[in-house]
């Protein structure tokens, strides 16, 4: 969010020698012994391959021009549409009959009410616990404001606010109902694990933007912690053609600066690129630990094209490459840490900050009001997701809530080893989530409160040890290690 101008496995590869191997002895041997699928939702185990697997997706770029997630300095809500917005839903079934829902959405984030409606809907319905299901935010910049949500940055008005309420209340029901389009379409499927590499990101804190396009002409290179790992995810069919690809990469989806049409930004190139050059092939997009991180160079619809074209070519080159096959097994944990606030702010500051006129002084305004009227300020942020999912033997994709920085996706790689996904903006997307270097450097990725509306200066100190304290404790539990 932008207020501010081993053990080894087999292998799979592209061409003839892939659509060769495996597929077409599995085909044959179940030639020879008659065997029937059965019903597109059976277990893995009774289906006797690797996975059972579905995709659905739908449209959700909102009919009404209405604010747009983003960018405080925006002035006005959105004007039209460069690309559609979209909710997509992959299902996981392993082997052993454990599952698994991934779900990405073309937002800037998800909100707790969200996140807390949707997990609870899906276990009555499907049985699906909140460590099955996983909500992963684009973050793009140019899509819809929810309720609840980036409370006081936007000079909203009451016609505003009811088409935010009104598209709120229509979006929930569309995630369900393509959740369980693709829990209803799995079937067979192997599943393929591997990484590309990009160089589109870029530490925004520790780089000059204007100056960046002069210093890479020139050789330089960038300041600052990346991360260019893109994780890759493909699904193929039992004859080895791709039904399915997820990949991620860790930088902000703000390559349209202040742009007031609807746009998935360069993910949504990216993705296009991909499905457009595999028909009939879904593809999803998932954000890694970006909030210290521009795509970059950006600004424009046309770097904003190029960027999600660089990405698109590290993808296909991943693709046909040599991919891990990942075994049909799935563990997944999930809980949640208390938070606490390490500084809040005093009357004195609030009023002080409530005499600007710009975001930060509508949040001044609004906790003012609340201590009038007797409310006493939460002291922490109670329920922060953390969840780990272990996909085959060895894969590991962790996932983090809020805008998290990259020091956490450097940190788990260090820690578990190559084979660690890192997925922020998870489940539901309250701050900035800094690490403790951030934590002490202070400045906008620190925390940004303001624009998040939480009644809070600072986290705690201690927050990134209470955060890897808990992908500790998950990792184990998807490893199966005992703890003390």
């Amino acid at each position: 969010m932008n207020a501010e101008p081993q053990q080894t496995v087999r292998s799979i590869r592209s061409g003839a020698a892939r659509r060769t191997r495996r597929p077409w002895a599995i085909g044959l041997l179940l030639l020879s012994i008659g065997f029937s699928w059965g019903p597109a939702n059976a277990s893995g185990a009774e289906a006797n391959v690797p996975w059972n697997v579905g995709v659905a997706q739908s449209k959700i770029t909102p009919a009404k021009l209405m604010w747009m997630g983003g960018f405080a300095a925006r002035t006005r809500p959105a004007e039209g549409t460069t690309d559609e917005l979209w909710v997509k839903a992959l299902a996981l079934e392993a082997a052993d009959g454990e599952r698994a829902v991934l779900v990405t959405l073309d937002l800037v984030g998800v909100p707790k009410w969200l996140y807390d409606n949707l997990c609870r809907e899906l276990e009555a319905r499907h049985g699906l616990s909140r460590a099955q299901v996983r909500f992963a935010a684009s973050h793009t910049h140019t899509g819809p404001v929810l309720r609840e949500a980036l409370t006081d940055i936007y000079p909203l008005d009451d016609a505003q606010r009811r088409l935010i309420a009104e598209y709120s209340g229509w979006l929930e029901p569309v995630i369900l109902e393509t959740v369980s389009r693709a829990l209803d379409s799995r079937k067979p499927a192997t599943l393929w694990a591997g990484e590309g590499r990009a160089t589109i990101a870029v530490n925004r804190r520790t780089n000059d933007e204007s100056k960046l396009v002069a210093l890479l002409a020139t050789g330089g290179t960038p300041n600052g912690p990346s991360d260019y790992t893109v994780p890759i995810l493909a699904v193929r069919n039992l004859d080895g053609t791709l039904r399915t690809v997820v990949f991620g990469y860790a930088a902000h989806t703000s390559a349209l600066t202040l742009h007031y049409r609807w746009s998935a930004d360069y993910s949504g190139v990216c993705v296009r690129e991909i499905e457009e050059s595999h028909p009939g092939v879904v593809a999803m997009f998932f954000q890694g630990c970006g909030s210290d991180q521009s795509c970059a160079p950006r600004g424009s619809v046309e770097l904003c094209r190029a960027r999600g074209l660089d990405l698109a070519k590290s993808v296909r080159e991943a693709l046909s490459g040599t991919l891990r096959e990942v075994e049909g097994q799935l563990r997944t944990a999930h809980e949640f840490v208390s938070l606490d606030f390490g500084e809040q702010p005093s009357r004195d500051e609030l009023k002080s900050v409530a005499a600007g006129t710009d975001y930060r002084a509508r949040w001044a305004k609004r906790l003012l009001g609340e201590m009038d009227a007797g409310r006493v300020f939460a002291s922490r942020y109670p329920e922060y997701p953390v969840q780990v999912w272990r996909l085959g033997d060895r894969q590991l994709w962790i996932a983090l809530g809020g805008e998290v920085c990259v020091d956490y996706a450097l940190r788990f790689k260090r820690e578990y080893g190559d084979l660690v996904w890192v997925n922020g903006y998870a489940n539901d997307v309250m701050a900035y989530i800094p690490s403790h270097r951030l934590w002490k450097e202070g400045g906008y990725q620190a925390g940004a409160f303001e624009v998040y509306g939480l009644p809070a200066n600072r986290w705690c100190e201690d927050i990134e040890d209470r955060l890897a304290g808990s992908v500790a404790r998950l990792v184990a539990r998807v490893k199966g290690v005992n703890q003390p």
